[in-house]
């Protein structure tokens, strides 16, 4: 399984830091513009909000980080075991 992107990574870090309410930094322009364009963010009264979409988008990601984690200590278990063998 290919370890997932980091583009991804940086798309669930600022997703958690918009529903956490956090504001975003000005090097975070160009990422806002993308998720009012594909609909995962939009503005309220405040700052950003998530939109249904963007809330599932957040829990696939954290999905696959934490399914990530899990292969990787699988296959350490399994390497230990190979060479204890």
């Amino acid at each position: 399984m290919d370890p997932i992107p980091l583009e991804d990574l940086a798309l669930l870090e600022v997703l958690k830091r918009i529903d956490q309410g956090a504001e975003l930094t000005v090097s975070d322009a160009p990422i806002r513009q993308r998720l009012y364009e594909s609909a995962l963010a939009m503005d309220v009264e405040g700052g950003m909000q998530l939109t249904a979409a963007g809330i599932e988008m957040c829990k696939s990601l954290q999905h696959r980080v934490a399914a990530d984690a899990q292969a990787e200590k699988i296959l350490q278990k399994r390497e230990g075991s190979d060479l204890t063998a």
